[in-house]
């Protein structure tokens, strides 16, 4: 059986590395061509050596330091520029790992070119979903969400000729679920970046805390599911055991149950429609006991209120959403706003933005562009 060569996009953060894992898992069964960091060309000159790629993209001073090195064997490019690898013929699949809107053109990329697409990144449905599903359909590509939740929903709907009536997206409630709101001005980014369930980067454990990710996984999912916003409920579920729940018109509920770590849900888009054996241990349901569900509360996280809202608005203010958070968020962790200063924020940059439409690639990113000025503005002052 000929390996399933796959491009690793984001290599160096923790979904990257958690792909590797599956990679390692199941050597015989995957080739890597194609690796890419922005940053950590430390750790990407260690992955070179072991996964031994033909093709590679990194930041500059990393580029520096592999032409000293003289690797022989793997082209490298700019990071800017790994939708090139993306869309390389001999790729199968590629896995979207990188965070935010720099990975729009690589997806585009990959999509143009008719790939399998394993995305963990939420900001390129978020800010051009339309564009992004018309494209895959236009070219018969294909898109497997790792993100634990689009997975459970995908895995829930696979084989079903009935669709969807409601779509129960689950949160665990981040880390600030039992934190008093008098007291969430006080919150450094240490204890935000304590997640109670997931090891994740710092800027989606943040978004976890304000619910503004869970915000972005209901316009994520109404792209890939062809849903409407009004399918779509959030649902807390502090075990994090349920990744997501699928209700059909007869009342029906089809869950994903699953242990909380990445390896599963990227696992399952690598090996796609196979099951295979992860190396992890299973869920003890009878050591678990209860599993625990609420409603979340839109006064203490008006985040996702907001993310519901600028969903239903659509057009460009999607993508504003998204890069005003990303501008607040990156303030909060470098110290220079409070935490409550996140959504203050953002909420006044998404006020204050005229809605394009129907927008096109170039709208989307002025919107972007636009939002950000705006944010910096408002961290500024």
């Amino acid at each position: 059986m000929k390996p399933v060569s796959l491009a690793i996009l984001g290599s160096t953060g923790s979904i990257g590395l958690n792909t590797l894992k599956v990679v390692d898992q199941h050597s015989r069964r995957f080739q890597v061509t194609g690796l890419s960091a922005c940053n950590n060309f430390k750790l990407l000159e260690k992955q070179i050596k072991k996964y031994k790629p033909s093709h590679v993209a990194v930041g500059q001073e990393g580029l520096d330091h592999f032409k000293k090195t003289g690797i022989k064997g793997v082209t490298f490019y700019p990071v800017k520029d790994c939708t090139q690898i993306a869309s390389l013929k001999e790729v199968d699949v590629v896995v979207l790992a990188m965070s935010g809107t720099g990975a729009l053109f690589p997806f585009l990329g990959a999509v143009r070119a008719g790939k399998t697409i394993a995305p963990a990144n939420k900001e390129a449905l978020v800010i051009a979903g339309d564009l992004i599903m018309d494209e895959a359909r236009q070219h018969q590509a294909r898109i497997i969400p790792i993100d634990s939740e689009q997975s459970a929903i995908f895995q829930c709907l696979e084989g079903q000729r009935s669709k969807p009536a409601v779509v129960h997206l689950t949160a665990s409630g981040g880390p600030l679920r039992k934190v008093r709101s008098k007291d969430f001005k006080r919150m450094t980014p240490k204890d935000i970046l304590r997640h109670p369930r997931w090891k994740m980067g710092p800027k989606i454990t943040v978004d976890s805390a304000t619910l503004m990710n869970k915000g972005f996984e209901v316009i994520e999912a109404k792209h890939l599911f062809n849903l409407s916003y009004s399918q779509i409920k959030v649902l807390i579920h502090p075990e994090a055991i349920i990744h997501s729940m699928v209700e059909f018109a007869d009342g029906s509920l089809l869950a994903q149950l699953g242990i909380t770590d990445m390896r599963l849900p990227i696992q399952y888009a690598l090996t796609y429609p196979e099951r295979m054996p992860t190396g992890l241990k299973g869920l003890n349901l009878a050591k678990l006991g209860t599993l625990n569900f609420e409603k979340p509360d839109l006064k203490r996280f008006p985040a996702l209120s907001l993310a519901f809202e600028a969903a239903r608005l659509a057009g460009s203010m999607p993508a504003v959403l998204n890069a005003a958070d990303e501008e607040a968020v990156g303030a909060f962790l470098k110290g220079k706003i409070d935490f409550l200063s996140i959504y203050k924020i953002v909420e006044k940059v998404v006020l204050r933005h005229t809605i394009v439409k129907n927008p096109s690639l170039q709208a989307i990113l002025q919107a972007d562009q636009w939002a950000r000025i705006e944010a910096q503005k408002l961290i500024g002052s």
